[in-house]
């Protein structure tokens, strides 16, 4: 079954590998993109990788993935907390998606702790690092090909 998967990265995780690596690791977004599409390669999916500082490039990225991907997995970073649009273009194009973290979200400021966009998704994982991404994608994937709901 050929399936294309979408990975969003959100406002300042081009920074990966040199912003505060005490909180998100040292792996820089390339690395990142470069794994997570070796590991969807050996389960035979696709990867289409994007990322922007741009709240509305996100909204548009993500409108684009409707007639293209079987799935989303973003990371929405600061928007997390703050994107009506990012959330309201997730629930529009009724794509399943998956929300993830490298840090743990829940661990950190109280502002953290709310996300706009994890209503609309199927689930979240936070506090993994890189793996992060790779149980998102894992998720997502089994998602699509057993159709479990919540």
């Amino acid at each position: 079954m050929y399936m294309k998967i979408l990975i969003i990265n959100g406002p300042n995780i081009n920074l990966l590998g040199t912003r505060e690596p005490e909180i998100y690791g040292s792996l820089t977004l390339n690395k990142i993109n470069e794994k997570l599409s070796e590991y969807a390669a050996s389960i035979g999916v696709e990867l289409e990788a994007f990322q922007s500082n741009i709240e509305g490039e996100i909204v548009d990225k993500i409108q684009w993935a409707k007639d293209f991907c079987e799935g989303i997995v973003i990371n929405p970073a600061a928007y997390t907390h703050t994107s009506v649009a990012i959330r309201d273009a997730i629930s529009a194009v009724k794509l399943p998606a998956v929300e993830v973290h490298i840090s743990n979200i829940h661990s950190r400021e109280e502002f953290r702790k709310y996300s706009f966009i994890a209503p609309v998704c199927i689930g979240q994982i936070a506090g993994f690092g890189f793996n992060s991404y790779k149980l998102g994608l894992e998720a997502i994937v089994d998602y699509i090909t057993c159709g479990f709901s919540s």
